[in-house]
């Protein structure tokens, strides 16, 4: 018969004290939280008996943060998804006992905006939002920092020199990127339309801004159309796909450079029939997906949404931990590209 694991035997896998396996046993806060950590470990690794309830007093003994997120458009598989990885990455964190706070901004309107974040302010440890980039919301997360909680600028970008960091994509490089993909695949040159969501989303109008530039340098016998703002919904865009459809002749395609893919996506399976457009979006949902299988779209450029949260998570750690950072940051994570013949 197999002898069972003594503590003592615990103890020399960890390489602590019998004392010290004690404390982390007994769920004692004098254990630091790397040792605690090892012990725990160790403890699976040899198959001592008691390593689930060591491993759950050694949770006890980690700091709690509770870390708010303010998503937008609930009803959206996008934000859905984007809520699930957000709270698996929060229940994944080893160096702390995380408290997820996910809500849902009822509008993008900066003053609902700034309601909801001076309120999750009171509730919250660190926060990350998506958010316009509008002077009221920049003077609300500048008050968050000075009370020493940091705001953290999903996806677009804001409050540049005040928030904590940006985590997201190169939005610029995306844009030019779909341009690029424009001008290798189009069967001939023509009118281009862009839609964004809003002239104060700085991701959708980076995107717009490297579609242009791309073409301007490298395509020019492509005519770019005067930007629609969509406002991110489905009806509008919807409305705004099939109005350029039938308005511009020439068209050879469209870029939805912000959200509504799924308006964009019904026009053209209503109004792109035997007109041969390219289309291109922005993230990988259920819609854009089954568009790539039937040939409605060419191309979706998507955030890598569990790299994002898992390293989101990490940051808004160790700000709460070591204080905010000097100087604001920004980190661009690989976007994924989907087409009809990789999804």
């Amino acid at each position: 018969m197999t002898k069972r694991p003594t503590i003592a035997d615990l103890a020399r896998e960890a390489g602590v004290s019998v004392a010290t396996v004690d404390r982390v046993l007994n769920g004692r806060r004098l254990v630091r939280e790397q040792t605690a950590r090892r012990v725990c470990e160790a403890a699976r690794a040899i198959g001592y008996n008691a390593a689930g309830l060591m491993q759950q007093r050694a949770q006890r003994i980690l700091p709690e943060y509770r870390l708010g997120f303010i998503l937008r458009l609930p009803a959206e598989h996008f934000y859905q998804d984007f809520a699930r990885e957000i709270k698996a990455a929060v229940s994944a964190a080893q160096s702390f006992r995380g408290v997820p706070v996910v809500e849902f901004a009822p509008s993008h309107r900066p003053g609902d905006l700034v309601e909801l974040l001076e309120d999750m302010g009171e509730r919250c440890h660190a926060i990350a939002m998506m958010a316009p980039d509008h002077p009221t919301v920049t003077a609300a997360v500048e008050e968050l920092k000075s009370n020493g909680t940091p705001v953290f600028s999903l996806l677009s970008d804001f409050a540049a020199g005040v928030r904590e960091g940006y985590l997201g994509l190169n939005n610029r490089k995306v844009g030019r990127t779909a341009a690029w993909m424009f001008s290798k695949v189009a069967k001939r040159p023509g009118k281009v339309a862009v839609l964004v969501v809003s002239h104060r989303f700085q991701g959708p109008e980076l995107r717009e801004t490297g579609f242009r530039s791309y073409f301007r340098e490298k395509a020019p016998m492509f005519e770019v159309l005067d930007t629609r703002v969509n406002v991110d919904t489905r009806q509008t865009t919807y409305e705004a796909t099939r109005d350029i459809i039938q308005r511009e002749s020439e068209l050879v395609g469209l870029y939805v450079a912000g959200g509504g893919t799924e308006g964009a996506i019904a026009a053209l399976r209503e109004e792109g029939d035997g007109r041969d457009l390219l289309a291109i979006v922005n993230e990988i949902t259920p819609e854009s997906r089954a568009a790539l299988a039937d040939d409605i779209i060419t191309m979706a450029v998507a955030t890598p949404l569990r790299l994002l949260c898992q390293e989101l998570v990490t940051l808004m750690a160790r700000a709460i931990e070591t204080g905010t950072a000097e100087t604001p940051w920004q980190t661009f994570l690989p976007f994924e590209i989907y087409l009809p013949e990789n999804i």
